[in-house]
C-alpha cells in the first residue's frame, strides 16, 4: 500500500474530512496520512482507540513516535494524557491500550539512530518559551544533532508573516488549533502538511495557531 509515499513530493490532508478506517485490532481505527507498506509499514496516521480497546504487544523495528491529541493513551510503561509526546526507540516493544479512549498522531518506522533514547514530554507541564524577537512561542520536544531532526510545538501570534523558510531537511506540520497559510494553500485545525527537503516556504497566520512541527527528517 502506498499513500503519499514519495517523500520528495509535497503532501497534505484535511483529517476532518477523512473517514476512520478499521485496523486489525477491534476498537482501533485510523486515518492514513502517508504509508509505504501493508501492516508493517513506514506510516504516519491518526489513530483512534475506543474506550477499553487495546492492541497486541508488538515491536517497532524502525521506532515509533506519537503525540496524544485527545484522551489518554496507555501502555505498560505509563499513562499519557492529551498533550504528551513520546518517542519509543528502534526495536522497542509495548502493549498499547486506552481505558477511556484517545486519539493520537503517530509515526512508525521513521527513526534512523539505533542509540536514540526513549523520550516522554508532557507539554501540559512545560513552559512556552519565546523564540528570539519573533511573534512565536515554542515547547521543544526532541532534537538530535546526530540526525538533524527536531520536533516541537509552536504557537504563532495573529497577523504573523514569516520570512521565506528554506527546508534543507524538509518539514512536517499538524495544526492543533487555529490556521495558517503558505504559498500553496491554507491549513485549518486538523490539517497535516509535509514539505519535502530542499523546499522554500512562505508562511503566515491571520488569526494565530498552534502547530506540531517536525523538521530535518526528510
Amino acid at each position: 500500500m502506498k499513500i503519499n509515499a514519495d517523500l520528495t513530493k509535497r503532501a497534505t490532508a484535511d483529517t476532518t474530512d477523512m473517514e476512520w478506517q478499521e485496523s486489525p485490532a477491534e476498537g482501533v481505527w485510523r486515518k492514513m496520512l502517508d504509508r509505504d507498506g501493508e501492516e508493517v509499514a513506514r506510516a504516519t496516521s491518526l489513530v483512534r482507540y475506543a474506550p477499553g480497546s487495546s492492541f497486541p504487544e508488538h515491536t517497532h523495528g524502525g521506532g515509533e513516535e506519537f503525540f496524544v491529541l485527545e484522551g489518554t493513551f496507555s501502555d505498560e510503561k505509563g499513562d499519557y494524557p492529551a498533550g504528551t509526546y513520546v518517542r519509543n526507540p528502534i526495536d522497542s516493544s509495548h502493549s498499547p491500550r486506552s481505558d477511556d479512549g484517545c486519539v493520537i498522531l503517530v509515526k512508525l518506522r521513521q527513526m534512523s539512530d539505533p542509540d536514540e533514547p526513549r523520550v516522554v514530554v508532557d507539554t501540559n507541564e512545560e513552559t512556552w518559551q519565546p523564540v528570539d524577537d519573533a511573534p512565536v512561542e515554542r515547547i521543544p520536544l526532541f532534537e538530535s544533532h546526530k540526525t538533524g531532526e527536531s520536533v516541537c510545538l509552536e504557537r504563532w501570534k495573529p497577523d504573523t508573516t514569516f520570512s521565506p523558510r528554506e527546508w534543507s531537511g524538509g518539514a512536517e506540520y499538524f495544526v492543533l488549533t487555529g490556521s495558517f497559510a503558505d504559498d500553496f494553500g491554507a491549513y485549518a485545525e486538523g490539517s497535516w502538511l509535509r514539505v519535502p527537503a530542499g523546499s522554500t516556504q512562505e508562511v503566515s497566520t491571520a488569526n494565530g495557531c498552534t502547530v506540531w512541527i517536525k523538521r530535518g527528517h526528510l
